[in-house]
């Protein structure tokens, strides 16, 4: 960053304003930047370079409910979203063998009980744990209780839901949204990035047996490979395989076997964990694991022989390294999607990193020129958004009894971030709840703490102010509120018809 002598970032290159736009690579990352782009800032030249050479990784078939408002700015209600998708809905995860083998707890998308601005819900759960009349935390959650009994419908007022989805199919969507609204399409590979020797700026890409694509500003949605990103502008990688050595993932798809159910399996292994993510037409199936503790082999043997129904695909391996770009935006460049970090698929956020990074990057457009000072707010905010999420998976594996094998062992002795031991440690010692501003998960933390064992030592002395008989009341009233409203609601597998 460029600093002046009193240690304030300098604006750079002022006279650098940005009317056309190249964004490499297409799949999911690329065409939501382009759809997003183009609706919100209609005078600026788009131009997607994409290759039919190059397959799409697909960077998950699972999302989280912030995806709602990037739908809505384009345009797109749920039951289209559906139909266009062959998507199925999601009301959480259910995870299970991770606090130890044969048990499972759920993390629904919305709230738990009803709380006050003193004292959570869970101080009343944790006070009624003591006398003997709660139930387990999930009874009090919407979505668990509809998610576990296979149901679901859009009701006022709840419940709060997400997607599954095939990324094939959504980037067909925002493709078809991004050139309707004027963005252009150019095939083929790059064979070489042209820059500035002045200020290593990106000028250009030359395309193999094609023209060279100019632009004052490029987004790389390369994947992996971080053409631009990583190997034109060197930028550094910030590693954390130290807390999260997963490295492989192997996908397959397979007919389904049962009628799609609105939820995400996360089964736990002995080096690992797998996913089960039911569409309307197929069962999504993978396996995630680090190869220090896991053999390819056997990895690929335990997806196999686990599946349900009859496989419609080969399997394929994914490798990759968990952390980010130390910048995402890096001069006239700004990496959006894998190129810029990945961190394992836990809890879906990788499209809500893609969404996040789209709209930063509107939020701070340089059409008047790259300005320092906005570079480093959109790459602070970026790595903010990453480390909280670091934070949330790495709790999964931290906060568990499993010692069953060394991954687990590893996962038991390592030493977390500072920021999430903070947050572990007064919410066991005081059963307070750190919520930070803006921060995506919220009541999730609750769950998942809960969940994985982490119950709080003490409670607010605000729920000792209910007696024993008022608080029993209390939550049973929720509980049993709760209960009318998924008695209301359609099968799930029934509603997907209805509306598909």
């Amino acid at each position: 960053m460029a600093k002046n002598d009193q240690g304030v970032g300098e604006p750079i290159d002022m006279q650098h304003k940005v009317s056309k736009v190249v964004i490499l690579g297409g799949g999911t990352a690329g065409w939501m930047t382009a759809a997003l782009l183009s609706k919100a800032l209609s005078k600026v030249d788009i131009t997607v370079v994409e290759s039919e050479q190059i397959g799409t990784i697909g960077v998950g078939e699972a999302t989280i409910p912030s995806l709602h408002f990037f739908n809505d700015m384009l345009g797109v209600n749920s039951s289209e979203f559906i139909k266009k998708t062959s998507g199925s809905f999601k009301l959480g995860i259910q995870f299970e063998n991770w606090r130890k083998p044969g048990e499972s707890y759920f993390h629904g998308f919305g709230s738990t009980g009803l709380g006050m601005w003193a004292a959570g819900f869970h101080e009343y759960w944790q006070r009624g744990i003591e006398l003997g009349i709660s139930k387990p935390f999930g009874c009090y959650n919407l979505e668990t209780q509809a998610a576990l009994q296979g149901k679901f419908a859009h009701l006022q007022g709840g419940p709060n839901f997400a997607y599954h989805l095939d990324a094939s199919l959504y980037a067909n969507l925002l493709r078809d949204k991004a050139i309707s609204q004027g963005v252009k399409r150019q095939e083929g590979l790059v064979n070489h990035v042209q820059t500035n020797p002045d200020n290593g700026y990106i000028t250009a890409l030359e395309l193999q047996d094609g023209p060279t694509v100019k632009a004052d500003f490029f987004i790389d949605c390369s994947g992996f490979k971080g053409l631009l990103i990583d190997e034109t502008l060197k930028t550094p990688f910030v590693d954390w395989s130290h807390w999260l050595p997963m490295n492989r993932a192997i996908a397959v798809q397979t007919e389904l076997a049962t009628p799609p159910l609105p939820y995400t399996r996360s089964i736990a292994h002995k080096a690992g964990w797998q996913w089960r993510i039911p569409l309307q037409h197929r069962m999504g199936n993978g396996i995630v694991y680090g190869s220090d503790y896991m053999s390819d082999d056997e990895a690929r043997d335990t997806l196999v022989t686990s599946v349900e129904g009859k496989m419609l695909t080969e399997p394929r391996m994914l490798k990759f390294k968990t952390g980010h770009r130390k910048t995402l935006w890096n001069k006239n460049c700004i990496a959006i999607g894998l190129a810029g970090g990945f961190i394992e698929p836990l809890e879906s956020t990788a499209i809500h990193l893609i969404q996040q990074g789209i709209l930063q990057l509107i939020k701070y457009f340089p059409t008047y020129g790259i300005n320092q000072l906005e570079v480093d707010e959109y790459n602070y905010y970026m790595e903010t958004d990453y480390n909280e999420i670091k934070d949330f998976i790495v709790l999964h594996y931290k906060q568990t009894d499993r010692n069953d094998s060394p991954f687990w062992q590893f996962c038991q002795e390592m030493k977390v971030p500072p920021s999430l031991q903070q947050r572990m440690d007064m919410f066991k010692q005081t059963g307070r709840f750190v919520q930070r501003k803006n921060e995506i998960f919220n009541d999730s933390w609750l769950q998942v703490m809960i969940g994985q064992g982490l119950i709080p030592d003490n409670h607010h002395p605000i729920a000792d102010e209910l007696s024993e008989s008022e608080l029993k009341r209390f939550l049973d009233d929720i509980e049993q509120d709760i209960q009318k409203k998924v008695v209301r609601l359609p099968n799930h597998a029934d509603y997907l018809k209805r509306i598909s």
